[in-house]
């Protein structure tokens, strides 16, 4: 399969836009976060719930998702959802209640949740699968951007406008690349597309039966669930309460985390091709990268404070190689189920972001609020503790289940 570098910019530019938008959505309330807590007066645990809203629409449309995209291709139906999610954004610039609020950004998250899977289809009907972790970490690197442009420019853009302001913004430039989706991504048939209904919902089934799939999915789903619950919101209020940094030093902090978000989707997409190259599985790498993001947590919580600034930027590097998993899976199952095995792990990796985000707000919420409306030390470290947790019971289960398939494949 050979596809030229036109071909190439068109397929990938518009999905890289519209993750852009995604990330920076998923994001954006770590920085405006001081702004939402002061009009709304809401505590940790409804901050926490707001912005993991997204992460449960955003979950709850994955297995549809999977089908859509496998059935009718991920140019539709990215260009479709994406209407939905400009729609979410208005109604958060416009609403004064929480409630208001928790509905428009549920709607966002259902609306921007094809942009990483639409993309990654894409990527398996147009390029080779060798080069499926190369150009997913060129993906999850417009997502960086996005997570960037959601620091110090979000914190800049509320110098001259307010938060409501943003999303107005966010609104339009959602529509534009609605529409660009649509109308640059060339047309090409879903291997799935002529499938019947029930032949659909077995793929489904056999990706959630497969022993393959249940190996590598927890501990990528806790990972990449501590990553998105932490570095999308917690990572600012610690910044400010734990490491007494004003806004704008907290923002750019959040900042140089999105830079090595960047770096270590690239870096890590591309050594993963590599090795894989000279026989070293993606999986392999992925694991390795998910061990490494382990110790940056555990260095957080047990290192001096005055590491902060020079630890979470590692933090941010080694998140990314959660997402190398998606590859490795994709590479173990037929390629018309692709849209279903990779919305099959976001499915896990969604529900477990939103249920740690809001755990964390909770467990903060357990301890008094200090003066000026800080929250305790004492609430991030068992907040964030609770998380390495599970990721270590994760990291047993990949080894344990290693070992009972080789058993399987040796009777």
């Amino acid at each position: 399969m050979k596809v030229s570098l036109a071909t190439s910019l068109r397929v990938f530019f518009p999905f890289a836009a519209g993750y852009f938008l995604s990330y920076l959505y998923r994001v954006v309330n770590a920085v405006i976060a001081p702004d939402l807590v002061g009009d709304l007066g809401i505590g940790p645990s409804a901050l926490g719930l707001l912005t993991a809203t997204y992460f449960i629409s955003f979950a709850s449309f994955q297995l549809p998702l999977g089908l859509l995209l496998d059935r009718y291709g991920p140019r539709r139906t990215e260009s479709v959802l994406l209407i939905f999610a400009a729609g979410g954004a208005y109604l958060f610039s416009r609403s004064g209640t929480l409630v208001g609020l928790v509905v428009a950004r549920a709607l966002i998250g259902f609306g921007v949740s094809a942009c990483l899977m639409a993309a990654f289809k894409a990527y398996t009907l147009w390029f080779p699968k060798e080069k499926w972790p190369l150009v997913n970490g060129f993906q999850m690197a417009a997502g960086g951007l996005g997570a960037l442009a959601a620091t110090s420019p979000v914190e800049a853009a509320l110098q001259i406008t307010d938060w409501r302001g943003v999303f107005m913004v966010l609104a339009g430039l959602t529509l534009v690349v609605s529409v660009s989706v649509y109308t640059v991504v060339p047309q090409k048939s879903s291997s799935g597309a002529g499938e019947r209904f029930s032949d659909a919902l077995q793929g489904v089934r056999t990706v959630f039966t497969s022993l393959e799939f249940w190996r590598t999915a927890p501990l990528t789903t806790v990972s990449q669930a501590a990553f998105l619950s932490i570095q999308g919101l917690w990572a600012g209020p610690w910044l400010k309460d734990v490491a007494g940094m004003d806004r704008m030093a907290a923002a750019g902090i959040l900042f140089w985390i999105a830079v090595a978000m960047i770096c270590g989707w690239i870096l890590l997409g591309s050594l993963a091709e590599r090795l894989s190259r000279s026989g070293i599985p993606v999986r392999s790498t992925a694991v390795t990268g998910m061990n490494l993001f382990m110790g940056t947590q555990v260095l957080l919580l047990a290192a001096p404070i005055a590491w902060a600034k020079f630890v979470w930027p590692f933090f941010g590097f080694f998140g990314t190689s959660g997402i190398l998993a998606y590859a490795a899976l994709s590479q173990k199952f037929p390629v018309h189920l692709s849209g279903r095995v990779t919305t099959a792990i976001n499915l896990l990796v969604f529900v477990a972001a939103f249920a740690g985000q809001w755990a964390i707000g909770l467990v903060i919420g357990l301890w008094p609020v200090g003066e000026h409306g800080s929250y305790a030390l004492a609430g991030y470290r068992t907040g964030f503790g609770l998380m390495i947790g599970l990721q270590v019971l994760s990291a047993i289960w990949y080894f344990v289940a290693g070992r009972l398939i080789r058993m399987r494949s040796d009777q």
